[in-house]
């Protein structure tokens, strides 16, 4: 739905009495469209170490204007403070901080860009992931990059985010696929998080259609924010699967006939799911997202059963036991990707949700768990944490705890379904199990949880 706010904020009446009143004034978050070239519209700014020097030899994919910045000489046009074009991307090496003296360059390369940031700039910090370093000195100061990087997107404005990624040995030949997602507006609604990137041997081969050859099936796939999954992952050249209750099976087919996919209508509750779905996907699946979930609020002193129940069937054990099932049948292949629909509510809990809070923590959990194992057959796991996206859900939610949701972020406003969708499509990369057992939020840096 329409935020009303963000369309006020943004009309010529709107900022003059926000400025005079000191009101939020939240900026419009751009998003990626179909013909879209390059993942950067804008000059990119590169300064740093090694890694920097890394991103500057493949600047040049991202974008047609790159810059450096700082004292170490990299092959681009140096920007000036004050004379050089405003900014629409950002990417500092920080991996060779290693005392807390050469903290001081955080400050030193981010303060002159601040004044110079083209609307919607997004910005990216690299450094080596602290449990790796054998220097307690040096791993507390990769540690501080943590705290830098979630308050300084903090005091970002007009949709600008910075994330931080650590990066593992071996996982530089990862940094392309990474910085076209995170540099780009399809992490618009992601800001201030902390990933870790190791070594992986798959690549994408066609940046147009990185999911090409690759077969996915999602869950709860007829509405909302899977209908918007099943259209990004097509987008990008996957074959879909779709699966949804029966009682969803006319959206669900139409959505599947339009998308040039399948369509399995299941009861994932069910005590024989399991072998239906291994027996519908006789030709294997690379790409699995659990997306379908319930919710059932009660404060927990009014919680019925079968609220509790119902909501940990569908969230929690459904997607235990099928992604089971299909990695003992050889069904989820080798280098697949496994994308688990979790929520910030499962990170900071949410009052009258203890049991989706459980549900969804119980998902990161899983991702945690299942992470090694699964990574000696190439396959990654990981977790996907929504905040306030707008939905017929959220819609339905009361006017005054609605405002709420969507202004007590850094970003100021709800995600779109498109925002979580680019996340999941990311994550369902070759490359990108770079990453595994993790969770990324999507939700503009908001206030709740860590």
């Amino acid at each position: 739905m329409s935020d009303r706010y963000i369309d006020f904020v943004n009309s010529s009446l709107g900022q003059r009495l926000v400025g005079a009143l000191g009101l939020p004034s939240p900026g419009r978050l751009e998003r990626w469209q179909a013909g879209r070239l390059r993942p950067v519209e804008g000059p990119l700014l590169i300064g740093g170490g090694a890694l920097a020097a890394q991103v500057a030899r493949f600047g040049g994919k991202l974008t047609d204007a790159v810059f450096s910045y700082g004292p170490e000489p990299l092959h681009a046009t140096p920007w000036i403070p004050g004379q050089g074009p405003k900014l629409k991307a950002v990417v500092f090496d920080a991996s060779e901080l290693l005392h807390t003296g050469q903290l001081k360059q955080l400050r030193e390369f981010f303060q002159p860009l601040l004044r110079n940031l083209e609307h919607c700039t997004h910005m990216v910090i690299l450094g080596r992931a602290p449990e790796t370093l054998s220097d307690p000195f040096a791993a507390s100061v990769q540690r501080a990059l943590e705290g830098f990087s979630r308050s300084l997107a903090k005091e970002l404005r007009n949709g600008s985010t910075l994330q931080l990624l650590y990066i593992g040995e071996g996982a530089e030949d990862q940094l392309e696929g990474a910085l076209r997602f995170f540099l780009s507006p399809k992490s618009a609604f992601i800001s201030g998080q902390v990933l870790r990137l190791k070594a992986c041997a798959n690549q994408v081969q066609d940046w147009t259609r990185p999911l090409a050859g690759r077969k996915a099936l999602v869950t709860g796939a007829a509405r909302g924010i899977g209908a918007a999954i099943a259209e990004t992952l097509a987008r990008d050249g996957a074959e879909l699967i779709l699966l949804d209750v029966p009682a969803a099976k006319s959206d669900l087919d139409a959505l599947a006939a339009r998308l040039g996919g399948h369509s399995i209508a299941l009861d994932i509750c069910a005590a024989d799911a399991a072998e239906q779905l291994t027996g519908q996907l006789a030709d294997g699946i690379d790409i699995l997202v659990h997306n379908a979930g319930i919710t059932r609020d009660k404060t927990l002193a009014n919680m019925t059963p079968e609220f509790w129940d119902s909501v940990l069937a569908v969230n929690l054990n459904a997607p235990q036991v099928l992604t089971k099932a299909l990695l003992d049948s050889g069904t989820l292949r080798d280098n697949g990707r496994v994308i688990l629909l979790a929520s910030i509510s499962g990170i900071a809990g949410n009052r009258g949700q203890t049991n989706y809070a459980a549900s969804k923590a119980g998902l990161i959990g899983l991702a945690q768990a299942w992470a090694a194992s699964l990574g000696e057959r190439g396959i990654s796991i990981n977790a996907v944490a929504p905040g306030f996206i707008e939905t017929q859900m959220t819609a339905h939610i009361p006017f005054a705890l609605r405002e709420a949701g969507r202004r007590m972020s850094s970003l100021g406003q709800g995600g779109q379904p498109q925002d979580v969708a680019e996340a999941v499509a990311w994550l369902g990369q070759p490359g990108s199990g770079a990453l595994s057992g993790q969770a990324l939020r999507v939700c503009g840096q908001s206030i709740l949880g860590a």
